[in-house]
């Protein structure tokens, strides 16, 4: 049993997600629970496994809050870690080098969408 949604689930409008901004996302089935959020950077959008590569729990403690306060970066709000919106790459804090998991989603017609 697996929580990950399939390929080609909307999530929501590009539109919806600040820009730069991000929006977190929760699937259910069953007792398996999948969270992730996309972070959008003008008309793209990336998505992540909501899960410190570090620590194991999630990144924000408070719903959609995934960014810096200048939105240049993604925060791990328990430690600090600091990761890029593009590439999930840790820049700062205990998990340097490392990166965020990847949860492949694009833009179709302005919707994200999974892959």
């Amino acid at each position: 049993m697996s929580a990950v949604p399939p390929a080609g689930q909307h999530l929501c409008a590009l539109a919806d997600i600040a820009d730069p901004g991000a929006r977190g996302f929760s699937f259910r089935d069953g007792d398996a629970l999948f969270g992730g959020f996309v972070v959008r950077q003008g008309g793209a959008a990336f998505g992540y496994i909501d899960r410190c590569p570090h620590a194991g729990w999630p990144l924000s403690m408070s719903p959609d809050q995934y960014l810096t306060l200048k939105g240049d970066r993604i925060l791990c709000a328990g430690h600090g870690a600091l990761f890029t919106l593009d590439e999930g790459l840790c820049i700062g804090g205990p998990c340097g080098g490392r990166r965020l998991s990847p949860w492949p989603v694009a833009v179709v017609g302005g919707a994200v969408v999974t892959l």
